[in-house]
């Protein structure tokens, strides 16, 4: 999915370049070979930890499940955080590698995290369908094993009744002489042994065959799996030659995730139809040795009672068989009472499904609070922390806000993942204490149930067994919730260390978007920076011939009266907008007491109506500590809003300054170069060409008579002798003068401006304080 999203990022970044282009070709191959490299080292390493646990014997311990379990998750996160540097780096790969503009690099590192969010979002909504789907299945396997174990204790049951009724048969024949107590035992032994050799054969036969059924199943799902594999293969190519991700991104990506979905689905549904054909033949194979075994035991009957006691006691035939059928009716009754049992055992079994899958839920929903809680946890950090940095442009902020959300996405989507296999692990641990639990509530059911009229003896023990199934509950419980404490530590240490990588890369990407700024505005202040025009203008205007002390006053006094305009306009509108943010402020805090005065005279009204009650002022206490961490959470919150929204306005306003100051420059240094009649076009040129003017455009002028010039060193603005000229050096040193005392009324303007800001500034705090 990753490469797919590529190649659309990366034809909106080249649209001129065409799929099969030389450096379409390399850019897109050095992204699949490294996203290989990461597959096959994290296949290597979960080969590597499946090879450490695997032994000769089909059984495997808890603890080894635990580890691999943990290691794995250990992999998929050291995975995840190495795809995380492979993005990182990929605008710094097309920078210095093909040359690409940074713009269009963040560009398209943008649209490739925007569209691998949506990516996720879908990923997750398939990851809880397919852990439901698991679920499910995995309480069907369950089904099947309970099915399996109750035919099971039925032979046994059918072996045990059996053998009960022939020894009350011949316990009768005994009594009444016909039988001695030596034929009775051997008899009796004879059976025992007969009836329990084909009960044995039963099981024998049910778990060697049913290990066969399971092993053409896995042979036979194994070769389907291939032959899917190979038709999903197809389809998937197909899709992506025929599809067209340019014309709509988004359309393609839904589409290509059903086509996967589709696959994942055909998946699950082979799997299952294998189970059910599995557990189908199970039944049937239960069912064939059932038979086959009561139809053993009915043997075994008919030659004891027709055959055996025939010869023995003497009795007829009409005898035998009466003794026979007097055999298989009790037989019957008391198989019927075990049929009720077993009916009991499967209510409880029911029962404990049941609880199982609504802990499994309630295990879903406590993951879901705990991702919604770190998602929020984390949005707000970043949040606060952009907030904070109000330098950053709207694309760094939104650059780092997607980037942030995207590995968020990722590291939540993990750990819902290792929620559900530390639920798993959860019950795997408990399975013994539930299994010791269900058995004794089947024991108390079958005293329960074994007779009506009970004496003191059997009262005795049936309440003994009643309170120590309510101790194997209340252990178990206890139990369940120390070991869902300790496996819940073990994810939210998962979670802080998922959280440290997400830290550690979004300082990465923060300090990198500031890194930027800061080049930025130090490269705008570089082209803003034009001493050198204008000590090239000076230079000129000082030896052209057109310049005048009245001119260059006049100039001076118009950029002055603009300039000394701006600053006043300037400050008007800085107080006026801090009045506007403070009326604001006023109202919003006065609307905030009412609202604070009306919860809390609610709140006491309750609190006086649960003043029986034992636990009330406990209640309150909480409930005042939660108000006041909420008031300080929300009065911290509106004073970053209202210094955000301060700050805000006042760059602006900074803005809007800057701009009308250069205005007024651009305008003075336009009329100046005018005056001089220096071309501004030519003056706007490179510096590297000697400067703004060359020689040739100097104008030569005769050398002034000494009574002329004047006493050096004493200028006169208004002489009328001079005819409004001003030559030679004297002229030269008034004009520097001059441009000086712009820039110095320039920069001492500024300055009071800037005073006059931290004063009204000043004031306005100390009334807010006062307030």
């Amino acid at each position: 999915m990753f490469i797919q999203i590529f190649k659309m990022c990366l034809l909106d970044l080249l649209p001129k370049k065409k799929s099969d282009d030389e450096l379409y070709q390399k850019i897109l191959s050095k992204q699949e070979n490294d996203l290989e490299e990461l597959e096959k080292e994290l296949q290597t390493k979960l080969s590597n930890t499946e090879m450490l646990g695997a032994c000769d014997s089909e059984y495997i311990t808890l603890a080894d499940v635990e580890r691999k379990e943990r290691e794995y998750s250990e992999q998929l996160i050291d995975n995840m955080e190495a795809f995380w540097k492979q993005m990182e780096n990929i605008p710094h790969f097309l920078v210095d590698q093909f040359k690409c503009s940074s713009s269009k690099a963040r560009q398209l590192l943008l649209t490739l995290t925007e569209r691998m969010i949506e990516v996720e979002g879908l990923l997750q909504e398939s990851q809880d369908v397919h852990a439901l789907d698991i679920l499910e299945r995995t309480l069907a396997r369950e089904h099947m094993a309970k099915m399996i174990e109750c035919l099971k204790l039925q032979i046994q049951e059918e072996t045990r009744c059996r053998l009960a009724a022939i020894s009350q048969s011949l316990e009768l024949l005994t009594v009444e002489g016909k039988l001695s107590g030596q034929q009775k035992e051997e008899l009796l032994t004879r059976q025992h042994k007969a009836f329990w050799e084909e009960a044995e054969h039963f099981s024998r036969e049910l778990v060697q065959r049913g290990k066969d059924l399971v092993r053409a199943s896995l042979a036979h799902q194994a070769e389907a799996t291939s032959r899917l594999a190979l038709a999903h293969d197809k389809e998937r190519r197909s899709f992506l030659a025929e599809a067209q991700p340019a014309a709509d991104a988004e359309g393609f990506l839904k589409e290509f995730h059903e086509v996967l979905e589709r696959h994942r689905l055909t998946w699950s549904q082979l799997e299952e139809e294998e189970d059910m054909k599995t557990t189908e033949a199970m039944a049937v194979l239960c069912q064939e040795l059932y038979h086959s075994t009561v139809g053993t035991f009915q043997k075994l009957v008919d030659v004891l009672f027709l055959q055996t006691l025939s010869g023995v006691t003497g009795l007829s035939q009409a005898e035998c068989e009466y003794l026979r059928q007097e055999v298989q009716e009790n037989a019957a009754r008391q198989l019927g009472k075990s049929d009720r049992f077993r009916k009991q055992q499967w209510r409880l079994f029911q029962d404990v499904q049941e609880q199982e899958k609504q802990l499994w839920m309630e295990e879903q929903a406590l993951s879901t609070v705990l991702q919604t809680h770190l998602r929020e946890d984390h949005e707000s950090i970043i949040h606060g922390v952009l907030n904070r940095l109000t330098g950053l442009s709207e694309e760094s902020t939104r650059c780092v806000l997607q980037s942030h959300d995207l590995l968020l996405c990722s590291a939540l989507r993990r750990l819902a993942l290792r929620s559900s296999a530390i639920t798993t692990l959860a019950q795997m641990r408990l399975s013994g204490k539930k299994s010791l639990l269900q058995e004794l509530r089947e024991q108390h059911a079958l005293e329960q149930g074994s007779s009506q009229c009970l004496d003191e003896h059997q009262w005795q023990l049936l309440k003994a067994l009643e309170a120590r199934v309510l101790e194997e509950a209340g252990r178990l419980e206890d139990e369940a919730q120390q070991m869902r404490l300790q496996l819940r530590q073990q994810l939210l240490a998962e979670a802080r260390e998922a959280g440290r990588l997400l830290q550690q890369h979004t300082e990465r990407a923060v300090g990198q978007a500031l890194l930027g700024h800061a080049r930025n505005t130090a490269t705008r202040s570089r082209t803003k920076d034009r001493e050198d025009f204008k000590t090239s203008l000076m230079e000129a205007a000082v030896e052209s011939v057109y310049v005048t002390s009245a001119g260059v006053s006049r100039l001076v006094q118009v950029y002055y009266q603009q300039v000394e305009k701006v600053m006043q306009d300037h400050e008007e509108r800085r107080l006026q907008q801090l009045r506007t943010l403070q009326s604001e402020r006023v109202e919003n805090f006065k609307v905030r007491k009412k609202q604070e005065l009306s919860d809390r005279s609610s709140g006491a009204k309750m609190a006086d109506g649960a003043h029986d009650a034992p636990q009330a002022i406990h209640q309150r206490m909480l409930s005042q500590q939660k108000r006041f961490l909420a008031q300080f959470a929300v009065h911290q919150q509106l004073r970053l809003d209202a210094g955000k929204q301060r700050a805000r306005a006042m760059d602006l306003l900074e803005g809007q300054l800057e701009t009308q100051l250069q205005e007024a420059e651009q305008s003075f240094i336009m009329e100046l170069a005018a005056l001089a009649r220096v071309p501004l076009a030519e003056s706007n040129s490179s510096s590297s060409k000697r400067g703004l003017l060359e020689k040739p455009l100097r104008t030569k002028r005769k050398k002034p008579l000494p009574r002329e010039r004047g006493e050096p060193g004493v200028p006169n603005d208004e002489d009328p002798a001079s005819g409004g000229h001003i030559t030679g050096p004297l002229r030269t040193t008034h004009i520097k003068m001059k441009v000086f005392r712009v820039c110095s009324s320039k920069r001492l303007s500024e300055q009071d401006g800037d005073t006059a800001d931290a004063e009204d500034a000043n004031k306005m705090l100390k009334k807010r304080s006062n307030w």
